[in-house]
């Protein structure tokens, strides 16, 4: 197994233990170093009001794509954590499904900065329905009670 294959595979295995991802039906699509896509199925349980993607449902993937860009970077003994993040919705989030994209913009030794896109997508258009900047930190596996 090369590089790239420990990664995603380490990635895809972390993702699998989400209580929150997998309740919320989300699938791990992509990971590349220092980028992945998550995609989250329209059902009516993922909705608001106005029939539109909640925006926790909108968030928690983002959150989850922007911590799982940074951990493709992060040595094999460490986890990931969120310290904060941004997000701005810019439309409503509609479509056959959403699908978000954590790519690291600044890798760093214990902190690492992703920005989060999330779009909703219908056939073949995909538009823009949120954004946002996120910080990471890097700790050893033992402190992260695994």
């Amino acid at each position: 197994m090369d590089r790239m294959q420990a990664i995603q595979a380490r990635i895809r295995k972390s993702f699998e233990r989400q209580g929150l991802m997998a309740h919320l039906g989300a699938q791990l699509t992509e990971v590349a170093e220092g980028r992945v896509h998550i995609v989250l199925p329209s059902r009516p349980e993922l909705t608001q009001q106005h029939g539109y993607f909640h925006a926790g449902a909108t968030s928690s993937i983002a959150d989850s794509a922007g911590g799982y860009a940074a951990y493709t970077l992060f040595p094999e003994d460490t986890e990931v954590l969120t310290v904060e993040y941004k997000i701005n919705l810019l439309a409503p989030a509609i479509g056959d499904h959403l699908e978000a994209v954590g790519t690291v913009l600044k890798p760093g030794r214990t902190l690492t900065v992703c920005q989060l896109e999330v779009f909703g997508v219908q056939g073949d258009r995909r538009k823009l329905v949120a954004n946002g900047q996120q910080t990471l930190i890097r700790v050893d596996s033992a402190a992260a009670g695994r």
